[in-house]
């Protein structure tokens, strides 16, 4: 198990090479106790929180503007107890942001809502990649992507323009995957769609749409990860 990869820097991905592995995820394998355990602590703080399905790297290197990587299918309640111990778990977390551009040039992320577990934070539409994010065993990018933008704020991504390649921001907290999306409406027009969606969700996994118009635009609440790419759009805007 390894991870090689140039860490707090963005990196061009001309390709996304990240596999799944059938095998169980080592450190899944070697702590069902504690899994069980933690699992029942954070149900007692949120009760809403769902035991899915998501995976975990077991490898991950960055060679020739290729990210290539193994992966397994873990329960959350794995992912969770892994978030406490990142260090030496032999496990590392990829995820992917759509970064959603207005048609002003704009971006638009959103607020977490109150029941999920960053809640309050604020940061592009996403998820953990999911077993169905898999085409013959390698992941899809733009589906998740799609997927969870579509998910969690009703906007149809399928048809937006998108940005020549996609980029890559590795931390100690794990691996984000970045990819822009052009729209035309103004952000002020999404940001109304993604809240009368939001309305009319009968349990909506996000508190509401959050507009960003320039670098140094940074709400209250922002997950770290997100500054650099923020940084990254209004810098290198016809990239």
């Amino acid at each position: 198990m390894s991870f090689d990869l140039p860490r707090n820097v963005i990196l061009p991905v001309d390709a996304v090479d990240v596999r799944l592995d059938a095998s169980p995820h080592p450190f899944e394998r070697d702590n069902q106790t504690a899994i069980a355990e933690n699992w029942r602590r954070e149900m007692e703080m949120k009760p809403a929180l769902y035991d899915g399905t998501v995976v975990l790297l077991s490898a991950l290197s960055y060679r020739d503007s290729r990210l290539i990587g193994r992966c397994h299918a873990v329960k959350y309640s794995t992912f969770m107890l892994w978030r406490q111990n990142r260090e030496l778990s032999g496990a590392e977390h990829a995820y992917a942001h759509a970064v959603l551009v207005a048609g002003d040039n704009a971006l638009v992320a959103i607020r977490m809502g109150s029941h999920t577990v960053n809640a309050g934070r604020v940061y592009f539409a996403a998820g953990s990649f999911e077993p169905i994010d898999f085409r013959d065993g390698v992941v899809d990018i733009d589906f998740n992507m799609i997927r969870e933008v579509g998910e969690e704020t009703g906007i149809d991504l399928s048809g937006a323009a998108r940005g020549q390649r996609y980029y890559a921001l590795s931390t100690s907290s794990g691996t984000v995957i970045f990819r822009r999306y052009h729209v035309p409406e103004p952000a002020e027009e999404l940001a109304r769609r993604i809240s009368a969606f939001v309305a009319a969700e009968k349990e909506p996994e996000i508190e509401g749409p959050v507009i960003i118009r320039h670098a140094a635009d940074l709400p209250e609440g922002l997950m770290r990860h997100m500054r650099p790419l923020i940084e990254w759009h209004f810098a290198n805007e016809l990239v």
